[in-house]
């Protein structure tokens, strides 16, 4: 939200009461409570009115420091709060001498000045961003010169702006899919369902990172405006509504240790279980199916040689009219429990649409109508709208007896043999509506994704087991990430939506969340044959894969035959991917490390990665750059390393720090390694869950001083290790692995080989037979 009129003057209406000075300080053993009148204190005459705010420091953990702002601390907290990870209390390293007041924890630093007003934040002696005069304020948006604000109302806002510097970036702020750098971008954290093409999200998180080495948490569930670089080109601003203002500064430096710490604090992503991994087909929205239809779909990618994993049933599972009611249409599936039984014979995982509201239509509209399970409108009536299901009301999860009568519904689904749930919308919330806890609506409507999807993932954790709980959810808030798998939601079926969607999820997984999918393919209308197997490839190298789409079905023999040995052969790589796809989602959980990294992430001191939203880092070693044309053109850029990147299907080498270009076959896709790996492939291209040490290929490429991979089980003990050195002209290879392994070693020009087998093939070394301990000399 806008609040000024150019550099000096306010908007009119518009009055800005911002810190002059610190008046007096109080540090306590947890805290640092700084009185600051917004006007100066020449005499004792100047305390006798006007506004003063209160700010409150606190170090919750190491290199995080949280500041909240008051000025009225006694108004209403009728919100819902974010769920965070927050000790009960810890000690505070804070000094103050005549100028100043110092905040430390570990190597993040506030400095205050005293007199005139000033905060600092540094990385050890680092200045990393600084609020000054005016920046920290009481905003009054219908002021009229009164001498003194009376209540606090709708017309308050408190806000802080935090300066940008040279060359500074900004990222984040939730799947987002307008330019990929926020800066010189007005946003506003509220829910939407708008699609991936506009500048509305369905994942609306108040969290950026900055490519200075630190990120900032806005502690609010309501609607945060953020002024990026727009009302003050060189600052980032925040503002809410009303009397206090909470947000959270996190110190890096790397940007990893940034998403490390705001997932401290707001959950780690969960782990999905491996088989969901696998390649996931749905039955497509409007399209008509019974179990025939669905029957051949199945039988028609397993005889094609395309390993299936999970099933998707979308939304007309259920009879028309009548969603969400959680029955299975009998005109068309006369037999749901034995059609489920007859699928999973196959090997399949069953997952099917589900939504938090309830048409009229439904027989559970009367139960909730009954029960006190809906939204209610201020007059007592039930809340209701036409908007996607005529007559439709909206579960309130704030109300435990509802929230127990909705999971109830899900059980007997989960008893029946369905795995997982697709949770669709929780964007469209109403904010002139009453909860049964009371809560402010406008507070709640970010949060309700939330509610909405904990209950679901509880059931399943209850029902299936903590390690196999699973969402394929569209809408989140922060915190969100603890309940994955999360998909960019209604894009169209060409290359330009194929680009925003990357942009989206990159964007996304700067935000803390670990794992993200796509519909491949597109959702909206049919692609053409060229823009299927180009987003095939995409698909398969990102962290969840499925084909869904809106009027027509995602079979890839809908498009062509070649489109069939397109996506065969993609999701047999992603098989043998497994056992380092695995260990970068147990990075992703226990770290808060995506899976899909943006460049800068990964890059940071890379100028050249700054802006990067065409390519990504799947996990550490893999680069993956899809192709957005129709001409087959595949661009991407190299960082500089110690070392050659090399081509993962070719085996080219080439230098980092400069682009490349070239033209691709449909079965190839920009995939280049990272200099100093080794990249674990599995035995088994059939599907995600197996014995991912049995016979394993450790691949090495372009070792130049160390390298090391590991491999865990489903289980995620880990069960193999393998250390590569280069001393001088000489490999040295540890493995610790209890089963069969093979090395491959890729473009070193091995001349001699001592123990192991040593063959030549495809231009690579690969030693058969491997001992624990081989020496490659060159």
């Amino acid at each position: 939200m806008k609040f000024s009129n150019g550099c000096w003057l306010q908007k009119e209406g518009c009055a800005c009461f911002s810190p002059a000075e610190v008046y007096f300080t109080k540090i306590e053993k947890d805290k640092v409570v700084l009185c600051a009148p917004t006007h100066k204190i020449n005499h004792r005459g100047d305390t006798l009115g006007g506004i003063n705010l209160t700010v409150e420091i606190t170090t919750p953990m190491p290199e995080v420091i949280r500041v909240k702002t008051y000025h009225y601390k006694g108004a209403i907290q009728d919100g819902p709060q974010f769920a965070l990870n927050l000790p009960k209390q810890t000690a505070i390293d804070a000094t103050e001498d005549d100028e100043k007041i110092v905040v430390k924890s570990g190597n993040a630093k506030l400095v205050i000045t005293k007199e005139n007003w000033s905060m600092t934040y540094y990385n050890g002696d680092k200045k990393l961003s600084t609020s000054a005069w005016r920046d920290l304020a009481y905003m009054k948006t219908d002021w009229k010169g009164d001498a003194y604000v009376k209540s606090a109302d709708k017309d308050a806002y408190m806000r802080q702006q935090l300066s940008l510097g040279v060359g500074e970036l900004i990222y984040g702020l939730g799947e987002r899919f307008a330019a990929f750098t926020r800066n010189g971008q007005s946003i506003d954290i509220w829910n939407e369902d708008g699609g991936t093409s506009t500048d509305q999200s369905y994942k609306n998180i108040p969290f950026y990172i900055s490519n200075k080495g630190y990120g900032v948490f806005v502690n609010h569930t309501e609607k945060v405006s953020f002024e990026v670089a727009t009302e003050a080109v060189t600052k980032v601003e925040f503002s809410v509504p009303g009397e206090s203002l909470d947000y959270f500064f996190f110190n890096g430096p790397d940007l990893k240790d940034v998403l490390r710490r705001y997932t401290d604090l707001t959950g780690k992503p969960a782990l999905p279980p491996a088989w969901t991994f696998g390649l996931w087909l749905s039955t497509s929205f409007t399209t008509n199916y019974d179990e025939k239809t669905v029957m051949s779909f199945i039988d028609g990618m397993l005889d094609r040689g395309i390993p299936l994993k999970v099933f998707h049933f979308d939304c007309f599972w259920m009879k028309d009219f009548h969603w969400t009611d959680f029955l299975w249409d009998e005109r068309v599936f006369p037999d749901p429990e034995g059609m489920l039984s007859r699928m999973k014979a196959k090997g399949l995982k069953i997952c099917v649409w589900i939504n938090p509201y309830i048409a009229q239509e439904s027989v559970m509209f009367d139960e909730g109508m009954e029960g006190g399970y809906f939204l209610k409108r201020p007059d007592g009536s039930v809340w209701q709208w036409d908007m996607w299901q005529p007559g439709m009301a909206i579960v309130d999860f704030t109300n435990p007896e509802a929230k127990k009568w909705y999971q109830k519904k899900l059980e007997a689904l989960v008893d029946m043999g369905v795995d997982c749930f697709k949770t669709d919308f929780g964007e469209r919330i109403p904010t002139d509506c009453v909860y049964y806890d009371k809560k402010n609506p406008e507070k709640m409507h970010n949060y309700y994704t939330y509610l909405y999807n904990e209950a679901v993932f509880e059931v399943l954790e209850k029902k299936k087991g903590k390690d196999e709980a699973v969402l394929f959810a569209r809408s989140a808030t922060a915190g969100g990430q603890k309940f994955p798998v999360h998909w960019g939601g209604d894009c169209w079926s060409d290359y330009e939506s194929m680009e925003e969607s990357l942009r989206g999820g990159l964007s996304l997984q700067l935000s803390g969340f670990g794992f993200w999918s796509h519909d491949i393919g597109g959702f909206e209308n049919t692609s053409t044959a060229d823009v299927y197997k180009r987003w095939c490839a995409f698909g398969l190298l990102s962290s969840h894969s499925r084909l869904h789409g809106s009027t027509s079905y995602r079979v890839p023999w809908a498009y062509d035959d070649e489109a069939v040995d397109v996506l065969r052969s993609f999701v047999r790589l992603k098989a043998r991917l497994m056992p380092y796809l695995w260990k970068t989602a147990l990075t992703a959980h226990n770290e808060g490390i995506p899976s899909m990294r943006a460049m800068v992430l990964s890059y940071t001191n890379d100028k050249m990665c700054n802006y990067l939203d065409k390519q990504y880092m799947l996990g550490d070693s893999l680069l993956v750059a899809p192709i957005f044309n129709d001409e087959g053109i595949g661009e991407y850029y190299l960082p500089k390393e110690n070392g050659v990147w090399t081509d993962f299907f070719t085996g080219r080498q080439q230098e980092g720090g400069d682009w490349y270009t070239r033209t691709y076959a449909y079965m190839e896709i920009p995939l280049m390694v990272r200099p100093n790996t080794v990249l674990p492939l599995g035995n088994s291209e059939e599907g995600p869950e197996y014995d991912y040490a049995d016979q394993v290929t450790f691949r090495v490429y372009d070792v130049q001083d160390e390298a090391a991979a590991e491999i865990y089980d489903m289980d995620q003990n880990k069960v193999a290790s393998i250390v590569v050195k280069r001393i001088e002209d000489k490999l040295v290879i540890d493995c610790d692995n209890k089963k069969p392994f093979t090395v491959e070693l890729v473009n070193t020009g091995i001349l001699d080989v001592k123990g192991a087998k040593a063959s030549k093939e495809n231009k690579n070394t690969i030693l058969r037979d491997c001992e624990s301990h081989i020496e490659c000399i060159q």
